[in-house]
């Protein structure tokens, strides 16, 4: 078992690190194993090449994912929704491709968040679990007809003094008793002979737990699983257990995990980066102890922006500067006259703010096609960039996360996709918040729908590159 004093002396020895890049998706030869199953994904049979994401709000909103997850069935096939949280596990949870309900009857544990004050319960990859208070809860699931499926698993907990779950599936109905004399996971499975498109599940006699279900089409394509909870960091994944985990992983079996956390890390109120890194490795250690040979492909912290001036020192690092933002101009005047017929150019200026920032490459290359807009004609309304009087700056946490994340991942043999530079660098959430369209939230850290899309057709075409750039692995 690897100790915290060893993982702290390997931290302060780490040396600086170099990795082969294609775009942003850095140390990609490690995912020849998942690139390999891909290019096979279209011959229509066996199980789909499956893609677990494992992470906070940006993956439980299901915006990127839910993208992703499209461009890959458009691509090579269907393999159903995967796996998901039972029931509706919080306010708001809205997951693309299926439609679930849930009656009363169900208290929620999760690893983060309201339900995650002890005793929780068993809890495994999804982050939450349900538990009946009462004979006869239920929890049902409708699939869209691009997620049918052949087969649905569920996931509980066996354990003295448990009742049973009634599962229906398409006129089938099967019970999975859970009372037992110790307490362990157990996950069963249902397969059918046509595509199904619904499912119930009621609990019976007792009080039953419930970790996860998911539900697959067994005709090759791809499956794209997204659990995650609002507000969490990858510390938080530490909650669930073990047994659990390995339980559902070996059922579920992915062909990558995709890890997605940082950005709660880095708006934390002090970020400490060796201790950041210590609770990197030991939860990608503990992830390849249960889950064995499966690639990993680790997602680093996107750009993200605060007003919050606590958070301007979070991190021992420089005070950042402040991002420039799109404000209003008073029209300029029109002077008809000959000599007047060019006026100046705010573009100058700008470059002398830019200057002096320090920004202008930062600028400049997340904002270049904007750029334009800084020159207007002499007519109303006029956009400049400036800096307000609340100025919006990335936490310094945010850089450091992202550091450390970059170098465990080499060191690991992780797959390392640089979300930030792939946005367009430090403050390019501005744009992609004040400009036409719009891609993230106005809160500068959330995606959008639009936002999801275009963020997971930039992952996917590196990894595309990614896979060309390797095609000679498989000849």
């Amino acid at each position: 078992m690897i100790t915290a004093l060893a993982l702290a002396a390997a931290v302060a020895t780490a040396p600086v690190v170099t990795a082969d890049c294609a775009g942003a998706l850095c140390d990609y030869a490690v995912l020849r194993p998942w690139f390999d199953k891909l290019a096979a994904a279209r011959d229509g049979s066996g199980k789909p090449v499956h893609i677990l994401q494992i992470g906070d709000s940006h993956t439980a909103g299901d915006a990127i994912t839910g993208a992703w997850r499209d461009m890959l069935q458009a691509r090579y096939g269907s393999g159903g929704r995967g796996v998901m949280p039972p029931g509706r596990p919080f306010q708001g949870y809205n997951p693309r491709g299926v439609s679930v309900d849930m009656s009363p009857g169900w208290t929620v544990s999760s690893i983060f968040g309201p339900g995650s004050k002890e005793p929780r319960g068993k809890i495994g990859l999804s982050g939450f679990s349900l538990t009946s208070t009462a004979d006869g809860a239920r929890i049902g699931m409708t699939a869209s007809a691009s997620q049918a499926f052949t087969r649905f698993m569920l996931c509980a907990i066996a354990q003295p003094g448990a009742g049973a779950l009634v599962v229906t599936v398409g006129g089938v109905t099967e019970r999975m008793e859970l009372g037992a004399l110790i307490t362990r996971p157990e996950c069963k499975e249902m397969t059918f002979d046509r595509p199904q498109l619904a499912v119930s599940v009621v609990a019976e006699g007792g009080p039953a737990t419930i970790t996860s279900w998911a539900s697959f089409r067994d005709l090759g394509g791809v499956t794209l699983s997204n659990v995650g909870v609002v507000g969490s960091q990858l510390v938080h994944f530490g909650r669930n257990d073990d047994a659990v985990v390995a339980e559902e992983l070996r059922s579920y079996d992915p062909d990558l995990i995709v890890l997605a956390f940082g950005t709660n890390e880095g708006f934390a109120p002090r970020v400490s980066p060796q201790e950041y890194e210590i609770a990197l490795r030991s939860q990608i250690g503990r992830i390849r102890r249960v889950a064995g040979r499966v690639p990993i492909l680790l997602l680093g912290a996107p750009d993200a922006l605060t007003r919050r001036n606590e958070l301007l020192n979070n991190a021992p690092t420089v005070t950042p500067t402040p991002c420039i933002e799109p404000v209003s101009l008073p029209p300029l005047a029109v002077d008809p006259s000959p000599a007047q017929a060019q006026p100046a150019s705010d573009a100058a200026g700008i470059e002398d703010v830019l200057d002096a920032l320090g920004q202008r490459a930062t600028v400049s290359r997340g904002t270049a096609p904007l750029l334009p807009a800084l020159v207007q004609p002499a007519a109303a309304p006029r956009v400049g960039w400036a800096i307000t009087a609340r100025p919006l700056f990335p936490p310094p946490g945010l850089k450091a996360v992202r550091e450390v994340q970059r170098r465990v991942a080499h060191q690991l043999r992780l797959g390392f996709w640089d979300w930030e530079a792939r946005m367009g660098g430090r403050c390019t959430a501005v744009t992609w918040v004040k400009m036409p369209p719009a891609r993230m939230r106005g809160d500068y850290v959330h995606f959008n729908s639009a936002g999801g899309q275009e963020i997971a057709a930039r992952l996917q075409a590196d990894i595309e590159a990614a896979a060309n750039a390797g095609s000679g692995w498989r000849r």
